[in-house]
């Protein structure tokens, strides 16, 4: 066999540079075609993409409506310019579907539009430095506007109608609504796969941490799988406790203190502190002691659950870095709670007994880093920390006729919960893309002041972009745009158009979450406005690969 042959064939990539025209050219086709793929997703009578498995192409294809999940698989464009573009498109979905749950397919339309309506102005001699600047004053005029628009959301009927805008699944979006009334913005929402068929939910009184007991042998209700303390003592330590000697002084100060129960928060225990705890509990008179892991994975989560649990508590924690062990015990190291619990997975507290003040203190400071930091898994993480200290805790379990549809309704009501709780916190806007057509009164009015080509440029491409959505939608819904466009018209302000059952409506019957609609329209506008002044596009030759010897 000849050597061309023991080794498959591919593409031989030669480096090169592709200036203008044909670099901007190229990057359009590779951002429509991406566009055009998710565009029919956009709605709530979206129709459905296919999508070749990457693990074996033999398989039947996955069949998406979700345009984040869509760009997720799309890996490269077969011609290297258009795949510059297409990536570029690809990065900007991806980062909507991360941040916001939602909104990736409005994302992607926008940017069409703006992009398109970019390159047109361009052709005809217009300046692209000057085109971008005035695209971002226009984009901070429709941001103003959908401010304007924006209004709260409360109530479970309210925010069942934006996650069913979000989902369009009425079952999930029901119980979603319902949640997200009791826990609110930043509450603790656990979702995990359940064995029935159907959905449920569970609400859990106070705040809880996913670690628990040291021990099964501490377990008081073998029934329920847990250990209720009334009143507890609650003792806090980021270190591993090995040698039983180093409990002696905490038990003798609990007894000494006359405390009944004690919950003891620890990083580790090893087997012999543990069997000296157990000992305790078969000794002493009139006391109990359970013993629980610190929660966390990796040691900034354990620093942050120590301080939270800390300021819940009024515990005065135990620190490695002091140089600290149980032999430093002091009164002022107990904290106190209402009840705590443990099983052998979570533990709970419910009622601390920290100071509130310092509590509200503790949640706004973290707050404002929630604000202050784009980083999506650390607003995640932050998130959770205020959800427990805020003490809002549900758990929706998902069920189903099988596992692959477990698991996909599983990620939608991931989604869909990312969503509504930038929806509960930046409040809602008209649906339907109703908001966005309801910024262009105010752009028309900048464009009729504008001088400027350059401006008078930017205001047109953003005014007529914002119809896209819209126009995406009733298509999608297998109506004629144009026709529609005109019902509103004649409707006047106030009224919307409902894509599932055809029919014009009042505007506050369709919703969406404003966070969402603003950060599509931002990193559209933002996302064409730099891929307009790319002027050169640089390749670098095929990689060399390394082949086995032999």
């Amino acid at each position: 066999m000849s050597e061309e042959k023991a080794f498959p064939t591919r593409k031989i990539y030669r480096p090169g540079v592709v200036f203008q025209p044909e670099a901007q050219r190229n990057i359009g086709r590779g951002i429509n075609t991406l566009v055009a793929a998710i565009r029919p997703t956009l709605g709530p009578t979206a129709r459905t993409v296919a999508v070749t498995r990457l693990d074996d192409a033999r398989k039947p294809p996955d069949v998406l409506d979700s345009g984040g999940v869509i760009a997720r698989k799309v890996i490269e464009m077969g011609r290297r310019d258009e795949d510059m573009g297409a990536m570029l498109a690809r990065a900007l979905i991806c980062r909507q579907h991360e941040q916001m749950g939602d909104g990736s397919a409005t994302a992607a339309v926008l940017l069409g539009a703006v992009y398109s309506g970019g390159v047109h102005y361009l052709a005809a001699g217009g300046n692209a430095m000057r085109l971008r600047h005035y695209l971002e004053r226009a984009l901070a005029d429709a941001l103003a506007a959908l401010d304007e628009m924006t209004r709260p959301v409360t109530g479970a009927a309210k925010l069942a109608q934006v996650a069913e805008a979000i989902c369009h699944d009425r079952p999930l979006s029901k119980l979603l609504g319902e949640i997200f009334d009791v826990i609110g913005a930043f509450g603790q929402l656990d979702v995990r796969k359940d064995q029935g068929r159907s959905l449920r939910r569970e609400y859990i009184e106070g705040m809880f941490w996913n670690s628990g007991l040291v021990s099964r042998d501490m377990i008081a209700d073998q029934t329920e799988l847990q250990t209720v303390y009334e009143e507890p003592a609650i003792v806090i330590a980021d270190f591993q406790i090995n040698d039983p000697r180093h409990i002696m002084p905490m038990l003798e100060l609990a007894v000494e203190q006359r405390i009944e129960k004690l919950l003891l928060i620890a990083g580790e225990l090893s087997g012999d502190a543990i069997a000296g705890l157990l000992m305790a509990n078969g000794k002493l008179k009139n006391f109990q002691v359970m013993a629980v892991r610190g929660p966390g994975m990796n040691p900034d989560d354990r620093q942050a659950a120590v301080e939270d649990l800390a300021v819940v508590t009024g515990a005065l924690p135990l620190l490695t870095v002091m140089g600290q062990s149980l032999k430093d015990i002091r009164r002022e190291n107990f904290g106190g709670a209402r009840r705590a619990w443990a099983s052998p997975h979570n533990f709970g507290i419910i009622g601390g007994q920290g100071n509130p003040r310092r509590l509200r203190r503790h949640v706004s400071n973290l707050q404002a880093q929630y604000q202050r930091t784009d980083d999506t898994k650390r607003r995640e993480q932050i998130q959770a920390r205020i959800g427990k200290l805020m003490g809002g805790s549900a758990t929706l379990w998902i069920g189903g006729s099988s596992e692959p549809k477990i698991e996909a309704r599983k990620d939608l009501a991931e989604a869909t919960a990312t969503a509504m709780r930038a929806a509960v916190k930046e409040g809602v806007l008209p649906g339907g893309g109703l908001s966005l057509l309801g910024c262009r009164a105010r752009l028309a009015a900048k464009l009729r002041r504008a001088q400027d080509p350059d401006e008078r440029a930017a205001y047109r491409i953003i005014h007529d972009a914002l119809a896209e959505p819209a126009r995406a939608i009733f298509e999608n819904a297998g109506y004629e745009a144009g026709e529609v466009f005109g019902w509103l018209t004649a409707a006047g302000a106030g009224h919307g158009f409902d894509a599932v059952s055809g029919c014009l409506t009042d505007n506050g019957a369709l919703l969406d979450g404003a966070a969402i609609q603003k950060m599509a329209l931002k990193n559209a506008v933002m996302t064409a406005g730099m891929a307009l002044t790319i002027d050169v596009l640089v390749h670098h030759k095929t990689p060399e690969i390394a082949r086995a010897p032999g």
